[in-house]
């Protein structure tokens, strides 16, 4: 089918979007997922270009292994992925792997993600090697010293919950000190899922001095709540920056009391109900945490005036074995290929950021921090107005470890052509029909 078609009909029709952060679980963990399994979600998704994390077992620290996941990528003939190679041999943190022959192999980054790079010192040599080719690292920035057996973000849902929590400092902590190893190395760095309004801060000031340095943030970051653990499901365009609410909803889902009712703004009186789900639901149970919501209007934020320079998924599929087990023993990671667009368009519509901005940190964002061109045999068509329900088994990940299961959205990608061929186009049958736009 071809673009102007497609476009007659009412879609919009863009540039594929590039994913700089996905986990394919491959080779290691093909339970949770596969790089097929994991491709196919992609251009479901929208993602005609994915990047595969280097926190398989083994690690791709070889040549050899990132070799074989190109290949498997190929043969998988879905979405394009590009490895990402360790940072460290084994993610150990103890000594650099060989970057340049990595990148010979092709390696599009290094990243120890998931094992932050806590030797500073061997953090400025992995910078000072890659300056020599101008390679990209990409780091995780968290202060594990300070997170700790955190589970959550530290806060007031936190403390009510009785769940340890992980403070904004950890995160802020780690950002400032990778700033200033980049400032030291010029190279480039980027600083992957950024969660807090005090990570943002330091980026955007270390973007005016004009360091090298470039970060994404993700869909749950951008959409969720802290108040997702307790069993809120509002979005967080649909709270409109209250906190009492929310704060009192999490005493065991309990409805308000009149003393409670009556210290809320006048406005928020008498709140609408409230879609919930079970406290301490396991498939919230991400890292970074999802944080408050003055942290997410700072993503925004930083997505409208460009400190932000792309949305990447951080797609983290786990099996339900890893998943559905007591909150503070799950996995981390939420899977989020396929509802990536839909969480975006959300906010979008919500008047919080425009429709150019989205596609950009979608498309060029990305592509430019790989440093790699946006290619025009990669192309999809999206249909904005579509109505859909989360369900496990129409997910094509192998793994359903979203809270969004059973939430109806809006927006979807009908339509996916990867090098000149289409890859996705089931999604054309449940398409609006034109004239419903």
């Amino acid at each position: 089918m071809e673009r102007r078609e497609l476009e007659a009909k009412g879609f919009l029709v863009t540039p594929g979007f590039i994913d700089l952060h996905a986990h394919l679980r491959e080779p290691g963990f093909e339970e949770s997922e596969t790089i097929a399994s994991g491709s196919r979600a992609a251009v479901r998704g929208g993602f005609t270009t994915i990047c595969a994390m280097a926190n398989t077992e083994p690690a791709i620290d070889s040549p050899g292994l990132v070799a074989e996941v190109i290949a498997r990528g190929r043969a998988a003939a879905a979405a394009r992925v590009l490895p990402i190679a360790t940072i460290t041999r084994g993610r150990a943190g103890r000594e650099l792997a060989d970057l340049i022959e990595l990148a010979a192999a092709g390696a599009i980054a290094f990243s120890d993600d998931g094992s932050p790079v806590d030797d500073a010192r061997l953090f400025r040599h992995a910078l000072e090697y890659a300056r020599t080719k101008d390679l990209l690292i990409i780091e995780h920035a968290q202060d594990m010293t300070l997170s700790a057996k955190g589970v959550m973000h530290e806060g007031v849902v936190s403390a009510r919950l009785g769940l340890p929590g992980i403070p904004s400092a950890a995160e802020e902590v780690a950002v400032a000190r990778d700033i200033a190893i980049a400032e030291m190395t010029g190279a480039r760095l980027h600083l992957t899922h950024i969660s807090t309004r005090g990570a943002i801060a330091s980026i955007r000031d270390a973007k005016s001095r004009g360091i090298r340095i470039t970060c994404d943030v993700t869909p749950h970051h951008l959409a969720m709540t802290d108040d997702w653990v307790a069993g809120v499901r509002e979005f967080a365009w649909e709270r409109d920056g209250s906190r009492a609410r929310v704060e009192t909803a999490t005493k065991a889902n309990a409805p308000l009391s009149e003393s409670e009712r009556a210290r809320l703004p006048e406005r928020e009186s008498r709140p609408a109900p409230t879609p919930r789900a079970t406290l301490y639901d396991s498939a919230t149970k991400v890292n970074p945490p999802l944080r408050g919501w003055s942290d997410v209007r700072a993503l925004w934020d930083g997505l409208v005036d460009g400190t932000v320079d792309a949305i990447a998924t951080d797609h983290a599929p786990h099996v339900s074995v890893r998943k559905d087990v007591e909150f503070d023993q799950a996995a981390f990671g939420i899977s989020g290929l396929e509802t990536a667009l839909s969480l975006v368009l959300g906010g979008m519509n919500a008047g919080w950021c425009d429709r150019d901005t989205v596609i950009r940190a979608l498309t060029s964002g990305p592509a430019r921090v790989l440093g790699i061109p946006i290619r025009d045999d990669d192309w999809i068509a999206i249909d904005l107005d579509a109505e859909w329900t989360v369900a496990a088994d129409a997910l094509d990940s192998l793994s359903k470890n979203t809270p969004l299961l059973e939430r109806r959205l809006r927006g979807r990608v009908v339509y996916a052509v990867v090098g000149g061929q289409a890859r996705y186009e089931g999604g054309l049958r449940g398409a609006s029909p034109v004239g419903s736009r």
